[in-house]
């Protein structure tokens, strides 16, 4: 019985062919990746050298096999191409060096096009001057990390995403840095989709951009210093925690624009040095709490159109204009608040402030309907019309009031 066992065991083995390395070179036998794809079986790894090889719109059709760079070989797309398309389930692609996807308006080329397949990885991989990025195309459970995504910095119209998805879902991207391209990272119709640890900086619209997008996850991330901030669109469930919005200054920037949002979470985040910190649109039902509001011009842009939302156990600190909305009617709560604006006593020592606190400046409400009004924020017209709504508040809504802020000194 045992000799039967071993003996079905041996011709099982010999049915499975072992997996095996094929090396490319500059000077041979084998010098392009895609006569080594002609060679290569599922699960093969295939190894690319040092030098520099001329690509043309690649296609991995090979499920499983790993392409690796050894001493960062350059895949170079020469400006007019696309580098690789992966159509095969579980490829992973680690440690090449891919230069000068050119631009093309038809067919949105990329360094890396991953088309309908699943369980692919992009690992540590140097992205240069391409037009998108990795682009990935009605994919399932990818994951992109640890990639540094350098774009052309050009303008809008001939610069793609540095990552973009669409209808795409349950992707991981984490640890990348992203930077000159339209959008860092653009999600469409992508669902379950987990991005931490990612730095996406200087690019020329947005950090983070996604739309039709729900029950996705965005932690520990840093979006500076890019044109129009972080915008958020018509979707729910979703999750930003931890993350860092600064530096977007401009008169259409947005540390973070929340825009047909609902039922989400905005927590523990930091939104320093931007024009306007967080400004919301038909958002609805999320929870905004823990956040820290510094040294913005708007903290709050909470348009009347936004309902029910949540904003408790944040701190406001030196902005401008802590909260500012356009209308009279609120049906939203803020509660538990930290101001710096806040003079109130706290006779029982509580910790909570004995008297509520209107965050919403008179001043604020004369810029909304007069933007060039700005010129006198420093003037004593400013104060004094904040301290007249102070004692007598009949401008300001009535019930956008912080019931139990912080007392000042309460930890």
């Amino acid at each position: 019985m045992l000799a039967l066992l071993l003996a079905s065991l041996a011709l099982s083995a010999s049915l499975v062919a072992p997996t095996h390395e094929i090396f490319v070179r500059p000077a041979g036998p084998v010098t392009t990746l895609a006569l080594a794809l002609t060679l290569a079986r599922p699960g093969d790894t295939i190894t690319i050298r040092a030098g520099t090889y001329p690509t043309d719109n690649v296609t991995i059709r090979v499920p499983g096999v790993v392409i690796r760079g050894d001493g960062w070989p350059v895949l170079d797309g020469e400006g007019r191409h696309g580098i690789l398309v992966i159509a095969a389930d579980d490829v992973t692609v680690t440690g090449l060096v891919l230069r000068g996807a050119g631009v093309n308006m038809t067919s949105d080329q990329a360094a890396v096009r991953v088309v309908e397949v699943g369980g692919c990885r992009i690992l540590g991989n140097r992205l240069e001057a391409d037009f998108f990025g990795v682009y990935l195309q009605r994919a399932h459970g990818c994951r992109i990390a640890g990639n540094v995504i350098h774009g052309t910095g050009g303008d809008e119209a001939i610069n793609g995403n540095g990552i973009h998805l669409w209808n795409s879902t349950d992707a991981a991207i984490d640890s990348n840095q992203v930077d000159g391209h339209r959008d860092g990272i653009y999600l469409e119709f992508s669902h379950r989709v987990t991005a931490v640890g990612n730095r996406s900086t200087r690019n020329r619209r947005y950090g983070l951009h996604f739309m039709f997008s729900d029950s996705c996850v965005y932690r520990d991330n840093a979006f500076i210093g890019n044109g129009a901030g972080v915008a958020v669109m018509y979707s729910r469930d979703v999750t930003l925690d931890h993350d860092l919005f600064a530096d977007a200054r401009g008169a259409s920037a947005y540390g973070l624009l929340l825009k047909e949002i609902r039922d989400s979470r905005i927590t523990a985040n930091e939104f320093a040095n931007n024009t306007v910190a967080l400004y919301t649109e038909g958002a609805s039902r999320n929870i905004v709490t823990g956040n820290h509001f510094r040294g913005n011009g708007w903290g709050v842009r909470l348009l009347a159109s936004s309902e029910d939302n949540r904003f408790e156990g944040n701190d406001f600190t030196g902005n401008s204009f802590d909260v500012t909305t356009n209308g009279r009617s609120n049906t939203n709560l803020f509660r538990a608040n930290r101001w710096d604006r806040y003079e109130g006593y706290d006779l029982d020592h509580d910790g909570t402030g004995d008297v509520p606190f209107r965050p919403v400046r008179r001043f604020a409400l004369l810029v909304e309907q007069h933007e060039s009004a700005i010129l006198l924020l420093r003037s004593p017209f400013a104060d004094l019309l904040d301290l007249a709504e102070s004692v007598f508040p009949v401008l300001t809504p009535e019930t956008l009031v912080d019931s139990a802020p912080i007392a000042r000194g309460s930890r």
